[in-house]
């Protein structure tokens, strides 16, 4: 009997939505007919080569998606080959095939860029699964490829991965302001992105040639803040030894980022909205004004409308700001995208990490999808390097997703780290794990979390008190 699999009809009853190009390398006629049967009937476009050198010839004349690759061919070593193949289209997937003895072979050939091994005899559905998920990946990588292309034509857009409908909106609206002195607003939750898209207004503006300068402005104290942004003179105060340019002066004739701008005091306010209607400053303790030209782009991650209704922002500093408002989508709004971010920063961090090029296994990929991101692209880039990292193959698979996004519950967690446990003591742990969870969500709050958990008061303090749940004093607001 023949190695080659039975052929059925497809597995789905219909051909693939979109087709694919493969190419079958392998010198026994049986295997490439039967490969070319089955993967016409599924509707990808299929050519094949006996040999090597065949193959080569083939993809030297066309793009592929795929390529089927036996992995003991007459005139070359399959390994030998890959790395050719891959010399040519680095991006190109490949899937070996193999027999029993050399699947071990097989391996070695993942390791070192093969995104996948079916052995003979295969199993028609499983081979035509791995065939859709390497011409989708593959079309995935080439769709990121050509849309980073033209961006960088379009813009100078570096670290920036998207295309969705906000995202490219985004984009256009950026070229539109970038070329002007506007000042812009950048609104959005942690972790949007809101400096990647500054530094892009800045890199794309006629001041890219001069300094961008990013600060923090929510994370420092006004004293500190204040001679930071304006600088000081030798003696304005205990510690200034020497006198310091300030980042206005850094900036000068480029950008001048400041972040979470909300969550600077009235007091520092008023100087800044000094410096962007007059474009002058003097040192902490100075008296000469300083001329700058600097253009402010501004961030937050609160409402600031909010906050000039509560008296804690300038309605005038505001009104300064709000030239030009981008408003930045959260990542739960562009689920779109998660895959090309998951892509770019999985790529990333295995080039840092020292790794061979990986893949995520499609059971990992939906669930990143289906997860709602509240810190938004930093969380999921954050995600991304832990898998990286603690990943002993070539693939990333839901296991090394952590339990809230991954769909693991408490209790599944807590089995298998307490497999030993009686039933009473995994239900304690796992309430207590619940009620810390609340906790933490209502900022300590019991009366919150008596409210969210549709109980009385007393029942919650009587059970904290029964788990020995220590009670963390309250943060702020």
């Amino acid at each position: 009997m023949s190695e080659a699999a039975v052929i059925t009809r497809p597995v789905n009853g219909s051909p693939a939505s979109s087709v694919g190009w493969v190419l079958i390398v392998d010198d026994e006629a049986e295997i490439r007919e039967s490969l070319q049967t089955l993967l016409e009937l599924e509707g990808y476009a299929v050519e094949s080569a006996a040999s090597g050198e065949e193959g080569l010839t083939h993809i030297g004349e066309r793009t592929f998606d795929l390529v089927l690759l036996d992995l003991a061919l007459p005139d070359r070593n399959g390994m030998d080959l890959l790395a050719e193949i891959h010399a040519q289209d680095p991006q190109l997937s490949i899937i070996m095939i193999t027999a029993y003895g050399t699947v071990e072979n097989a391996v070695k050939a993942m390791q070192v860029g093969a995104a996948n091994f079916i052995q003979k005899p295969w199993d028609n559905e499983k081979l035509l699964a791995d065939v859709r998920a390497a011409v989708a990946r593959r079309r995935a990588e080439e769709e990121n490829i050509q849309l980073k292309r033209a961006l960088k034509q379009r813009y100078n857009f570096e670290n920036i991965v998207g295309k969705s409908e906000p995202m490219l909106k985004i984009f256009d609206l950026v070229a539109q302001v970038a070329p002007s002195r506007s000042t812009v607003l950048l609104q959005g939750e942690s972790g949007t992105g809101k400096e990647l898209i500054a530094k892009a207004i800045h890199l794309n503006s006629p001041r890219r040639d001069q300094p961008f300068v990013p600060v923090n402005t929510g994370s420092m104290p006004p004293d500190l803040l204040e001679s930071t942004l304006f600088g000081h003179v030798k003696g304005a105060f205990t510690s200034a030894v020497a006198s310091k340019k300030g980042l206005f002066e850094i900036a000068d004739r480029g950008t001048l980022f400041l972040d979470e701008i909300g969550n600077m005091s009235l007091d520092t306010q008023s100087k800044i909205l000094r410096v962007l209607q007059d474009r002058k400053f003097m040192h902490l303790g100075g008296v000469h004004e300083i001329q700058v030209d600097v253009r402010i782009i501004a961030a937050t991650n609160v409402d600031l409308k909010q906050q000039v209704r509560d008296g804690k922002f300038r309605d005038d500093l505001f009104y300064r700001l709000n030239v030009i408002t981008i408003d930045l989508p959260p990542l739960r709004q562009r689920k779109e995208d998660i895959p090309m971010l998951a892509a770019f920063f999985l790529d990333k961090y295995s080039k840092e990490n020292d790794r061979v090029a990986q893949r995520i296994l499609p059971e990992a990929l939906r669930p990143l999808v289906s997860y709602s991101w509240p810190g938004n692209v930093r969380e999921l880039e954050n995600v991304v390097e832990r898998a990286v990292v603690l990943s002993t193959e070539a693939a990333i698979g839901p296991d090394l997703l952590p339990d809230e996004i991954a769909g693991r519950s408490a209790a599944f967690s807590l089995l298998e780290h307490r497999a030993d446990a009686s039933l009473f003591d995994i239900m304690e742990d796992c309430e207590r794990s619940i009620i810390l969870d609340m906790l933490e969500k209502c900022n300590w709050s019991q009366t919150d979390a008596a409210e969210r958990f549709h109980v009385p008061l007393s029942t919650l303090n009587q059970k904290i008190k029964r788990l020995n749940i220590e009670i963390k004093k309250k943060g702020r607001e």
